[in-house]
């Protein structure tokens, strides 16, 4: 039901801002630069941001039909608390002609979490460049009815990407895109903009240290401070070709390149442990290109904590299967599981190869780690955080990525209780929900 009236006014309350926004906008007049896609995109944001510097303004924290036209105007939600939207409401027309901001270029993320969201951001924004990242499965539960309608395909990732595709619509000048996508490429037909590709294959090498990555592309070496996927590559050459466009010449280094919380970020744990911590968000792409880092991470004990994938819809049981399958060929000393959705659909599934599983029954509870004890799953982080802290014997690199609160095991791991700060969903909602779950 609560859903079902967010979704209903969801547009009619957004629309209110983005009038307003679209007010400011027209008066400040920026070349405006959107990076869009299913994943990659803050990643993508912050490469830009480490070149581009003070030159440009930055959509930081915000890429949706509310947050985007709250960046325009100003406007900041500090609690996520319900009694903020009065003051967001008054604040929002006090602030269309307050002082501009003095950059010229307007860098902002923008996503597509249901059906015409693209179509409403790319009318606001209306791109001089637009970075197209990827398109995978991701909120497929708010396309799913479009998909049973037959309103546009057969497939939900389809009908996602054809959302993406207004941005192309909208752009005037140039379109950079990811040409290793066949999603994306059957969109390029909507762009009136000039198009340049990237792809993988112009990756000479990736290699991943403790502590930093190195790519070689197109003959050129970067080298990155963080961990990143090898999936990255795509970021950077987009970038250097944004740079191409702007006439700004690269630094090769990235030496100002850094990640908001939840994304790749690395901490002491207690036992000499060391966490790596993703779990801002999990979409099915960006677990597996994780994943894939993880299996190079240079690391003699490796332990997987892994949340559910929400927002799936028809897909759900789908995705986790795969994911299920993914892991069992990865060589992990311990996975520990958290959430129904892994219960449900990985815990009964007959892993090939190393097993890690033995299903015992029909009903969820019942069900046995393998001989080994390799494998863990429990429904709530609390029960998580009680079996690291009794089990870990020091050492181990650990990976938390997906749903489920992970960044509140997180935080009673750390070594350095200042690094909290530098943990993901700080805001005080977050706070009171993580106190009920015992966190």
């Amino acid at each position: 039901m609560y859903r079902a009236v967010k979704n209903f006014f969801y547009f009619p309350v957004a629309s209110y801002f983005r009038f307003l926004a679209g007010i400011r906008l027209s008066i400040w007049k920026p070349k405006v630069i959107v990076i869009t896609g299913t994943s990659g995109k803050t990643t993508l944001l912050h490469f830009i941001a480490s070149q581009l510097k003070n030159k440009a303004k930055y959509s930081y924290f915000a890429n949706s039909s509310f947050g985007i036209p709250f960046d325009i105007l100003g406007l900041k939600r500090k609690k996520l608390t319900p009694d903020e939207w009065l003051y967001l409401f008054i604040k929002a027309p006090l602030n269309v002609f307050k002082k501009f901001p003095k950059q010229k270029i307007y860098v902002v993320e923008a996503d597509c979490d249901r059906p015409k969201e693209g179509k409403f951001l790319a009318g606001l924004l209306k791109p001089e460049v637009t970075l197209w990242t990827n398109v995978s499965r991701a909120h497929t539960m708010n396309f799913d009815s479009l998909v049973k309608e037959n309103k546009m395909t057969s497939k939900v990732e389809e009908t996602i990407a054809y959302e993406f595709g207004y941005f192309l619509e909208t752009t005037s000048r140039l379109a950079i895109l990811n040409g290793d996508s066949d999603l994306i490429n059957k969109q390029m037909i909507r762009s009136k903009a000039r198009i340049k590709s990237v792809s993988q294959k112009n990756t000479d090498y990736y290699k991943l240290f403790k502590d930093h990555t190195e790519f070689k592309i197109n003959g050129k070496t970067y080298s990155i401070n963080a961990m990143l996927p090898k999936e990255t590559s795509l970021s950077i050459q987009m970038t250097i070709l944004l740079l191409e466009y702007l006439k700004i010449k690269p630094t090769l280094s990235f030496s100002k390149f850094t990640l908001p919380p939840g994304r790749y970020s690395l901490f002491k744990g207690i036992k000499n442990t060391t966490i790596i911590d993703s779990s801002y968000n999990a979409t099915p792409d960006g677990v597996r290109s994780i994943l894939g880092m993880f299996g190079l991470y240079p690391a003699s004990k490796k332990w997987l904590v892994l949340g559910d994938m929400i927002e799936l819809g028809d897909e759900e049981k789908e995705e986790h299967e795969k994911l299920a399958d993914m892991i069992s060929l990865m060589k992990l000393d311990k996975i520990i599981l958290v959430g129904p959705r892994l219960r449900k659909y990985a815990t009964p599934r007959r892993w090939q190869g190393t097993s890690p599983l033995r299903w015992q029954g029909s009903d969820l509870d019942s069900f046995e780690v393998d001989t080994n004890d390799r494998t863990k799953t429990f429904l709530m982080p609390k029960e998580a955080l009680d079996y690291l802290i009794q089990n870990l014997q020091g050492e181990e690199a650990i990976l938390f990525k997906g749903a489920r609160f992970l960044e509140g095991i997180i935080e009673h791991l750390l070594v350095d209780k200042r690094d909290v700060i530098r943990l993901c969903r700080r805001e005080l909602i977050w706070q009171e929900r993580r106190k009920k779950w015992g966190l």
